[in-house]
């Protein structure tokens, strides 16, 4: 019988409340792709917008290359809301300070390839980002249409 490995968590019930949080359809992200769509927005959402990045966007609009994430205030280190951990705090000061870096470099490659990228964090108000991601995808598209015209 296989021995099970040493679990990171502090506790059992910390075990169970990270295992019980999700990596999509997030409350924020639910109620931002409703508004969205109750606009008129059409997009795909989870997808990888470029294939050999292992980085998976929120909503994307792949016509207009356009990726969206919404941000979790926790793990990505808003400078609002994010706490400190009372427990195990240089585990997650390093992990958040790992995804902050990792979002840098989503950022950079999706815009080295010609995407623009909306970053969201989940205390934002969805009217408002919604507003955000029409902008940039109004925008997107009217700059592939100069390009095809050109």
């Amino acid at each position: 019988m296989a021995k099970t490995p040493q679990s990171w968590a502090s506790s059992e019930g910390t075990r169970r409340s990270m295992q019980a949080n999700r990596g999509r359809d997030t409350s924020p992200e639910l109620a931002i792709r409703r508004r969205a769509h109750a606009v008129g927005l059409r997009y795909r959402v989870c997808v990888r917008p470029l294939p050999g990045l292992r980085r998976t966007a929120d909503l994307v609009f792949t016509r207009a290359k356009v990726a969206v994430f919404v941000d979790g205030c926790f793990w990505h280190g808003c400078e609002q809301h994010h706490t400190v951990a009372k427990t195990n705090a240089e585990f997650w000061a390093k992990k958040v300070q790992a995804n902050r870096g990792r979002d840098l470099q989503t950022d950079a490659a999706l815009t080295a390839a010609g995407w623009t990228v909306v970053r969201i964090w989940e205390h934002e108000d969805p009217d408002h980002a919604v507003d955000r991601i029409r902008a940039a995808v109004t925008d997107a598209r009217i700059s592939a249409s100069r390009t095809a015209g050109a």
